[in-house]
């Protein structure tokens, strides 16, 4: 059964706001984006989008949200709580149409280091399930022979992660120079061969 009514329509309108605000943060970055502005670009006044969010920051944390699973067939994964590899070289892939969510990813992930940084966390509950996810695939790898037995999950995940992550502020400044997919599929080769 379909929801409908005024359940229905705060919904749609909470996606609304939340893919304005998403567009927002990543063309301007979060300190020049107010609530007032999102609220106007989604057809609200400020108290009718606070009565969808009760801050910025809450907007901010759901749009930071969607940013990992804007598409539909990696929401459908992150529900399901499996990651692999190849997601991962699939999600920076995207990341390559994604400029200024890419930008905003990189400056949030480098503020949310303070503990007392609305992100935190967002953050390290994202980097400690991504971690065990990618480690699980390692596994597997391992499993069928596709991958040294020797090497440790854990620190292969951590090791591609951070490449994909440390790659973003390198394409973002030499989009021309650095080919993120690539780099990314190069590394998983040569820890496949190792």
């Amino acid at each position: 059964m379909n929801a409908r009514g005024p359940y229905a329509k705060g919904i749609v309108k909470r996606e609304e706001i939340l893919k304005t605000a998403l567009k927002l943060f990543a063309d301007k970055g979060y300190d020049k984006v107010s609530v007032r502005e999102i609220a106007r670009e989604a057809g609200l006044s400020q108290a009718g989008l606070l009565h969808h969010f009760s801050s910025k920051e809450e907007l901010f944390l759901e749009a930071l949200r969607r940013r990992d699973d804007h598409d539909g067939e990696f929401n459908e994964r992150a529900r399901e709580r499996e990651h692999s590899i190849a997601h991962l070289i699939e999600a920076v892939d995207r990341n390559t149409d994604e400029r200024g969510l890419v930008r905003l990813f990189v400056s949030m992930s480098a503020e949310s280091t303070e503990e007392d940084s609305l992100a935190y966390s967002f953050f390290v509950d994202r980097y400690a399930w991504l971690r065990t996810e990618i480690a699980n695939d390692v596994r597997r790898h391992q499993e069928r022979s596709e991958l040294a037995a020797d090497l440790d999950p854990e620190d292969i995940a951590s090791l591609l992660i951070a490449v994909a992550d440390g790659m973003q502020l390198q394409w973002l400044l030499e989009p021309e120079k650095v080919d993120m997919p690539k780099l990314l599929r190069t590394l998983w080769a040569l820890l496949q061969r190792a």
